[in-house]
């Protein structure tokens, strides 16, 4: 029966991150525990943020964007995955993977470029303090995120637009466990030529750019922090992009790997991308409120409030 956009395919099934049976049960209370931590985490940063007037700073404007987009790009396929481990088969509608496609590109792209924004708000607070309330106010940061967001919609445009070019004919079993752009193109009966060079377009674009910009921008903060004279005023910039730096790593370092390493089989990507799929969506919360200050007694603030209201 023909699908929609010249599709012989109306549906896929999802072959998860593993076949072994002994594994399925055990992954599942895994990943179960990790989407809960990641979904708390986030939602509480972005409530605490919200909730906290001293916490609205151009700081925790990206933070609190940051932890929006991995809200929402762990919620695009996690429920789906889990299903992988309980579910004899994991059926996706054609629409319904494109839709899941563009949304999971959609926030990756934004991540990429809230970090390097962040990158640029630590450079500016760190090289630049005096002027630092003039530069990054409530115009630029809300510019800086909005092109984030403008330039994620584009590149999830231009994949998802020429995923829907192509043909699925009888094989339709995606060897993941979401529909990303590589599994897919495996799948496809007509040519993947375009596809292809517009992967190592732009998420070379994607990459280079965000981690270049990044790259520069801590090269300037790392030279200023080694001028500090005193020990505790170098220690305290340390410390506040120390977290930040340890986002970055994860998070560009297996997206890279997953992507742009080609000689890598599927098997292996699959493991790769639950790095910067599950693990940093789940550690950036922790990352930031652990080693932050601000969070921290913002959250402690609320623990009391909350404490007396039962009490009283």
């Amino acid at each position: 029966m023909l699908a929609g956009n010249g599709s012989l395919v109306t549906e896929f099934v999802l072959a998860g991150l593993t076949d072994r049976p002994e594994l399925q049960l055990p992954l599942f209370y895994l990943f179960l525990m990790i989407y809960i931590i990641t979904v708390l985490g986030n939602f509480g940063l972005v409530t605490l943020i919200g909730l906290n007037p001293h916490l609205h700073t151009p700081m925790y404007y990206f933070l609190f964007n940051l932890s929006f987009i991995d809200l929402c790009c762990s919620s695009v396929f996690s429920p789906k995955m889990l299903m992988n481990f309980i579910c004899e088969k994991n059926i996706i509608s054609h629409v319904g993977c494109m839709t899941q496609l563009f949304l999971f590109l959609f926030f990756v792209i934004s991540e990429c470029y809230m970090l390097t924004s962040m990158a640029y708000d630590r450079y500016l607070a760190i090289c630049n303090p005096l002027l630092y309330k003039v530069i990054m106010s409530p115009r630029v940061c809300s510019m800086l995120s909005f092109a984030s967001y403008g330039i994620a919609f584009a590149g999830a445009s231009a994949h998802t637009g020429c995923m829907l070019r192509l043909t699925f004919c009888n094989a339709n079993v995606i060897n993941h466990y979401l529909c990303d752009i590589l599994p897919l193109l495996q799948l496809s009966c007509t040519s993947t030529y375009v596809n292809e060079v517009v992967v190592l377009i732009v998420v070379g674009i994607n990459i280079t750019v965000p981690s270049f910009t990044i790259l520069i921008s801590y090269v300037f903060i790392l030279a200023n922090i080694l001028n500090i004279k005193s020990t505790q005023g170098r220690s305290k910039a340390f410390s506040t992009c120390s977290s930040h730096a340890m986002a970055i790593s994860l998070f560009f370092g297996s997206g890279a790997f997953m992507y742009l390493n080609r000689s890598e089989s599927l098997e292996h990507g699959k493991v790769s991308s639950v790095f910067y799929t599950n693990v940093v969506p789940m550690l950036n919360p922790l990352i930031y409120s652990f080693r932050n200050k601000d969070v921290k007694i913002a959250l402690r603030k609320v623990v009391v409030k909350v404490h007396s209201r039962f009490i009283s």
